[in-house]
């Protein structure tokens, strides 16, 4: 890079950080805005093969009926796999009782002070509260995927028009860079999603033979949740494993078992994330783990649980549009997944 452009790197930063701000403080509108250009990208395929046969109409009904279907389907196996793990917490909550009780005494008899702080805190009033801001965020869900898919909708019925506009009233030049990164974005964003329907699936597989092998309860269920959660990189792996080991902590009597279960599901988790998933990937979603793990990290605390779902699919997309212009190429080679090694040549 020369060094006439710093100026324009500092405005650069100066940008990320205006629309960080401003994507925090306007969550509400931002987000679900996000989520559905996202959702576009996916569906509009069917959506484009539709209206070439059909009425735009009948096609926007068709793409807008399997899109909420898959969705509810979606929706349903995870309050099934989590509502019957969960009645089992409850029935089992003796049990829970027993073995923090024996944690306190533990702690405290190695003079930790933590144990105090618990048992403060971690009390029925706790638990209510707790009870009180799921049922808020019911709520809220509700209402950000309704948003969502009035979005969805729209930019649907706006989509081949808005291409047109672009071509109308923009440069001929930026016309076609903007549609051709726009292009290659909802392909990248096809291709993530297949990848990761896959490796969840996978996943969600090897998790239900472990749990069924190892004798724990809920096999069946477990599956069906670290496919589900696996669609969040880094953190729904890591809740998927946590899940499981907390209730063999009540069904298994020695620690060794629940360390075993522990360490099996990391091993699973850690085997498709970090090997099988590159490779079926390939370099069409080349890039860098530590920008994945930021994107997740960071839109999770701008946006939360659905920052986390959609971190990813942003930065890709932000590195597609870098790659397209010259002037900014170089950040999606920065920041992009590991060069393959030149072959040496031999003299």
């Amino acid at each position: 890079m020369a060094r006439d452009s710093t100026p324009s790197i500092a405005v650069g930063l100066i940008a990320a950080i205006a629309v960080s701000v401003a994507a925090y403080q306007a969550a509400v509108v931002f987000a679900p805005l996000t989520l559905g250009l996202f959702v576009i990208a996916l569906v509009w395929p069917m959506q484009d093969w539709l209206q070439r046969r059909t009425p735009a109409l009948l096609a926007l009904a068709i793409t807008m009926t399997l899109t909420v279907a898959v969705m509810l389907v979606f929706a349903s196996l995870v309050v099934w796999g989590f509502g019957r793990v969960g009645r089992s917490v409850i029935a089992d909550s003796g049990r829970y009782e027993a073995i923090y009780d024996a944690a306190v005494v533990w702690l405290e008899s190695h003079d930790i002070s933590v144990a105090g702080l618990w048992a403060e805190h971690f009390n029925v009033g706790w638990m209510l509260r707790w009870a009180q801001a799921i049922t808020g965020r019911v709520n809220t869900t509700l209402s950000f995927w309704l948003i969502t898919l009035v979005y969805v909708i729209l930019g649907l019925m706006e989509l081949d028009d808005l291409r047109r506009k672009a071509q109308a009233f923009i440069a001929p030049e930026a016309a076609r860079m903007l549609l051709s990164a726009t292009g290659d974005t909802a392909r990248k964003f096809r291709k993530y999603m297949v990848v990761r329907t896959q490796m969840s699936l996978a996943t969600g597989i090897l998790v239900g033979v472990f749990a069924w092998g190892a004798g724990l309860r809920f096999a069946v269920e477990w599956g069906v949740i670290a496919f589900a959660l696996n669609y969040v990189p880094f953190i729904g792996p890591f809740v998927a494993t946590l899940f499981p080991t907390l209730l063999a902590m009540a069904q298994f009597a020695s620690w060794q078992a629940v360390l075993a279960v522990f360490v099996c599901l990391n091993i699973i988790q850690f085997v498709i994330g970090s090997y099988v998933e590159p490779r079926v990937s390939g370099n069409v979603l080349s890039i860098s783990p530590m920008v994945v793990l930021f994107a997740v990290f960071f839109w999770t605390f701008l946006w939360g649980l659905y920052g986390a779902f959609i971190g990813v699919p942003i930065a890709i997309a932000a590195l597609t549009f870098c790659g397209h212009y010259p002037s900014t190429r170089w950040i999606a080679e920065l920041l992009g997944g590991p060069t393959p090694a030149k072959p040496v040549e031999r003299a």
